[in-house]
């Protein structure tokens, strides 16, 4: 892992409320920035740490995933007010200079903020910056089939994306961009306490779950997000080049669907 990349993720780490990462046969290392001891850790040492956590987050939501009505997000009630904070803060966020410079508007995602379940995509398109909605380009059209699907309409659920700024001629996003833009998507998961979130696309996924494996991988499967059960799937976008995947996601909504059933959802 190359080092500014190990940095963002300690970064990430400290906003999950995780201050060290002990590795074995290093010195303690801080998310706060720094090492306990004067030796340098070798960043590649900490994956299989990660690793070895991850499998043993995994382990304790098969017991947890027959509750999906408990989750770990503060149940805190939030309040129109810190709502609209968060939005203003988007708006006017500037942590990423070339997206400040070169979007339309921001997107602060769309839906019910009481909602049970949450799409989660990778970053605004072109008809996104446009509109200051998210998934409304030919991607977004066919997820809106997919929730109506499902016997929802998009009002009843909330869909937002990793960024909350387009980048430039629709490049993924940059590893400083998603460190940016991760606390809002935290602070917005916070402030709606789904049931469920279905994770689209490789962003989406290796954002909410702090991993390198990709979509490949996982999808299909429900995993873990601050308690919450989460779906990995493919982006609508994939599915528009690739129509023959669209059979997979309708599966995976299906398991959606029925673990909102068993939450008398």
């Amino acid at each position: 892992m190359p080092k500014n990349e190990s940095l963002l993720f300690l970064k990430a780490l400290k906003e999950d409320g995780i201050e060290h990462v002990h590795v074995r046969g290093l010195a303690p290392f801080s998310a706060k920035g720094g090492q306990a001891a004067s030796s340098s850790p070798n960043a590649s040492a900490i994956v299989p740490s990660l690793r070895a956590a991850e499998t043993a987050k995994q382990s304790r939501f098969k017991s947890e995933i027959a509750a999906p009505h408990k989750t770990g997000l503060a149940m805190t009630a939030p309040t129109n007010a810190d709502i609209e904070a968060l939005r203003a803060q988007i708006q006017n966020c500037k942590l990423c200079a070339e997206l400040a410079k070169t979007r339309k508007q921001t997107v602060f995602g769309s839906g019910s903020l009481k909602a049970k379940l949450v799409f989660v995509g990778e970053a605004p398109g072109a008809d996104e910056d446009e509109q200051g909605l998210p998934f409304v380009g030919r991607a977004g059209q066919l997820l809106t089939k997919i929730i109506e699907a499902m016997g929802l309409t998009r009002d009843q659920v909330f869909i937002c994306n990793v960024l909350k700024c387009r980048p430039p001629n629709n490049r993924p996003p940059a590893p400083a961009e998603v460190a940016h833009c991760r606390p809002y998507l935290k602070q917005q998961l916070e402030i709606i306490k789904p049931r469920v979130i279905v994770a689209l696309g490789n962003h989406a996924v290796r954002t909410l779950l702090q991993t390198e494996e990709g979509i490949s991988g996982l999808r299909g499967t429900f995993k873990e997000y601050e308690g919450i059960p989460m779906m990995c799937t493919y982006h609508p976008a994939y599915l528009l080049r690739s129509p023959g995947e669209k059979r997979k996601v309708w599966e995976d909504m299906k398991k959606v669907m029925k673990l909102l059933d068993e939450a008398g959802e």
